[in-house]
């Protein structure tokens, strides 16, 4: 059965002004690992829109470490995929998940995955923002968003054998080094 992880109190603001309220649902799969997306409701209108899978983990207490440590960069760009991807079509408001699983990631999307967070965007406004943001992700994210910037040409360095916290610091080097 879905439930709510974490409820935010802050409001996030979508690209128009809209102001939305975040929560991280998960539910355990079939297969006994857990999943994770985010729901925000419309202050204004109620209607309720979701993430796909934003995480996959393999018990409750590790979902619910992933759900506390979103930041609020994470959840204006969960909120602006959303709206990126489809129109809203939920209009009722709901104070537990709304649904009992994430969306399904539509062709495009599991075609050519697209990294959480823009680093230099993050750097630019604050490179402690990023430094921040960096260390709630996961290594899968962090290497997605390396391959998504180019960040490294993946023949000199091995991402795929480094530690979150390595990822992080590649991360925040090659941001530094390539900020204008």
């Amino acid at each position: 059965m879905a439930q709510t992880l974490v409820q935010f109190d802050t409001p996030v603001v979508r690209a128009d002004g809209a102001l939305y309220r975040a929560c991280a649902c998960g539910h355990e799969r079939a297969d006994g690992l857990w999943e994770g997306w985010i729901e925000f409701t419309s202050e204004a209108t109620g209607e309720v829109v979701r993430t796909v899978r934003e995480t996959t983990q393999p018990n409750l207490t590790d979902l619910t470490y992933w759900a506390t440590g979103l930041g609020a960069v994470y959840l204006e760009g969960a909120l602006a995929r959303i709206f990126a991807a489809r129109k809203p079509v939920e209009t009722v408001p709901v104070s537990r998940p709304r649904y009992a699983r994430p969306a399904k990631p539509r062709e495009r999307q599991s075609a050519r995955h697209e990294a959480v967070l823009n680093p230099f965007t993050v750097y630019e406004k604050n490179p402690d923002v990023l430094a921040q943001e960096l260390t709630a992700l996961r290594a899968w994210h962090l290497r997605q968003i390396i391959r998504d910037y180019s960040l490294v040409d993946e023949s000199d360095v091995r991402i795929e054998s480094m530690s979150e916290p390595e990822l992080g610091s590649l991360i925040m080097q090659r941001v530094r080094a390539l900020h204008p």
